[in-house]
C-alpha cells in the first residue's frame, strides 16, 4: 500500500466514483459531431481519452458499464482482474499483469455495453493501469451498477455481484 500511496501522489491521482484512484492524461482536442457518431451517443465526443488508474489493497472497481469499448493497459504492481458479465450471462475473468504463464495480458479490451468491475488479485498491494477509449469519454456514456438489478438479472453470479457492487 505505501507504494501506492506513492503513486496516487506522485501522478496526482484522485477518487474515482467507481472506486480506486484516477486522473485524466490525455483528450483529444479534435472531436466527432453526433452524426458520425452509432446512435448509442446523445452528442459529440472527443477522439479519444486515456487515464491513470490505481486500486489498492481490497479497494474495487465497482460494476459498471460505458457506451465505449475500454481499453485497459498493465503498468505496474500486483497483477489486476477485470470481471466482465456478457449479455449471455457468462462472467469471463481477464487478467492484467506480467506473467503469461499465469494466463495474464498486458492490454485487455471490455466491450461497450457490458458490466464489468475490477480488483487487485494480491490484497494489500495495489495494480496501476491505464484506460483508453475512442471515442473519448463523457459522463453521459457512464453507468454504475445497482446490486439489487443485477443479482436479478445474474442470479448465478451472486458472489461476483456482492464483492463488486456497493
Amino acid at each position: 500500500m505505501k507504494r501506492g500511496g506513492e503513486w496516487i501522489e506522485r501522478l496526482g491521482l484522485a477518487p474515482h466514483p467507481e472506486g480506486g484512484y484516477f486522473r485524466e492524461v490525455y483528450r483529444s482536442a479534435d472531436r466527432i459531431a453526433a452524426p458520425g457518431l452509432p446512435s448509442r451517443y446523445a452528442g459529440p465526443r472527443s477522439l479519444a481519452t486515456s487515464i491513470y488508474y490505481l486500486l489498492s489493497g481490497e479497494d474495487i472497481s465497482a460494476l459498471h458499464r460505458l457506451r465505449t469499448d475500454e481499453i485497459w493497459h498493465f503498468y505496474l504492481g500486483s497483477p489486476l482482474a477485470i470481471v466482465v458479465l456478457k449479455g449471455s450471462g457468462a462472467a469471463v475473468e481477464l487478467r492484467l499483469g506480467r506473467n503469461p504463464a499465469a494466463g495474464e495480458v498486458l492490454q485487455a479490451v471490455v466491450p461497450a455495453g457490458l458490466w464489468f468491475g475490477a480488483f487487485v488479485l494480491e490484497p494489500g498491494d495495489f495494480s496501476l493501469v491505464g484506460c483508453a477509449l475512442a471515442p473519448g469519454y463523457d459522463p453521459a456514456d457512464f453507468e454504475l451498477a445497482r446490486r439489487e438489478d443485477l443479482l436479478s438479472l445474474y442470479p448465478e453470479h451472486r458472489s461476483v455481484i456482492l464483492k463488486l457492487t456497493r
